[in-house]
């Protein structure tokens, strides 16, 4: 179903690896302050309140993670903004956590929780267990579906997500400077094949041993561009029209014909 009115997005990205849950809450708060147009969402980073290359760290800011939620819950109050940010989930059925990203209304109260689907690699593995489901919530008439970093990666999530009634994917991520093809090609031809607008809200610079990338987007459900962030802190805005939305469905039948094509193997 087409919403019936824009939504303007936001993206967060920074490198926030020095500094403290407070100083993130305060450069959050700044960004939005300063913005030229009230976002009705804005998105950050995966592992945003912890920083992704956390370690043995992660469990002290899942413990945290309740005061941090209320913090943000405090500035999406303020701003009148829905806010989805990454931090470490403590689990009470497995002695790992989960990498998780929380959506919190205008109104201060949770939307939505997804647990990433796909951790990525041993890091990831070692710490957190895989979700189990997919995650939607609605805003001002718009379905917005989260996935995390790798979970866009995999076609069938993100189609998953659209033939759920997804009109806007927000994934906050951390892609380091190796994995630009991801940013450049793979999260354009998602939004693209499924006919959905994308945010895509990275980490930039060096976290430990990592580099970020930066390169955070707003994509067009076109495959186009609306906003691209370079290596550098960002603040990305970008008006979501629902005429583009419609636009694009009418002259694309990936969505509607992905299930009724059958393989023939003539091998």
């Amino acid at each position: 179903m087409t919403p019936n009115s824009p939504l303007t997005v936001a993206v967060h990205q920074s490198n926030t690896s020095t500094f403290t849950m407070e100083q993130k809450l305060e450069r959050l708060d700044r960004d939005l302050s300063d913005a030229s147009v009230s976002p009705d969402i804005l998105v950050a980073p995966e592992l945003f309140q912890s920083d992704y290359c956390a370690g043995d760290l992660l469990p002290d800011h899942a413990a945290k993670a309740d005061s941090f939620a209320e913090a943000v819950a405090k500035l999406a109050q303020k701003h009148q903004c829905c806010i989805v940010y990454g931090y470490p989930e403590h689990s009470d059925d497995s002695d790992k956590m989960y990498n998780s990203a929380l959506a919190i209304s205008s109104e201060g109260k949770v939307l939505a929780n997804h647990r990433k689907l796909v951790p990525w690699e041993s890091y990831e593995r070692e710490w957190f267990g895989p979700g189990e489901h997919l995650t939607l919530f609605e805003l001002n008439g718009w379905n917005v579906a989260i996935v995390i970093c790798y979970d866009i990666e995999f076609a069938e999530i993100a189609r998953a997500c659209a033939t759920k009634g997804a009109n806007l994917i927000v994934a906050p991520t951390a892609l380091t400077d190796e994995w630009d093809v991801v940013s450049e090609r793979v999260v354009p031809t998602r939004a693209f094949e499924n006919c959905v607008f994308t945010a895509y809200a990275n980490h930039c610079g060096p976290d430990r041993d990592l580099n970020f990338l930066g390169g955070s987007c707003i994509v067009g459900p076109d495959g186009i561009d609306l906003a691209r962030a370079g290596a550098e802190d960002a603040f990305l805005l970008a008006e979501l029209s629902p005429d583009l939305l419609k636009e694009a469905r009418q002259h694309s039948e990936y969505v509607e014909l992905a299930p009724q094509i059958k393989i023939v193997n003539r091998g």
